[in-house]
C-alpha cells in the first residue's frame, strides 16, 4: 500500500532515487544525491503516475511516492506541576 499525501504535508526523502527530475517548466535530471536522504520538504502538487512535486531546500523536484515518508510529529506531554 502506498502512502498518501496531501498538498502542504511535510515529508522527507526516505531513500535515494537513482536521479531526480526538477519540477520546472523545462525539467532537468539531477543526480540522486542532490537531495540527501533524510532531507525534509513540503508537498506542492500531485502529479500523474504516483509522483509528487516536493519543495526541498535544494529546489523543487518530482519524486515518486516510494521514496517519500510523511514527517510524524510526536506530541510531548505537558509538564506536571
Amino acid at each position: 500500500m502506498s502512502e498518501s499525501f496531501i498538498i502542504g504535508d511535510r515529508v522527507y526523502l526516505a531513500t535515494a532515487p537513482p536521479y531526480l527530475k526538477t519540477a520546472d517548466t523545462m525539467p532537468m535530471l539531477r543526480p540522486g544525491d542532490t537531495v540527501p536522504v533524510g532531507t525534509q520538504g513540503v508537498i506542492l502538487q500531485q502529479k500523474p503516475g504516483d509522483y509528487w512535486a516536493v519543495k526541498f531546500e535544494q529546489g523543487a523536484f518530482l519524486v515518486d511516492t516510494s521514496y517519500l515518508k510523511k514527517v510524524v510529529y510526536e506530541s510531548k506531554p505537558a509538564a506536571e506541576e
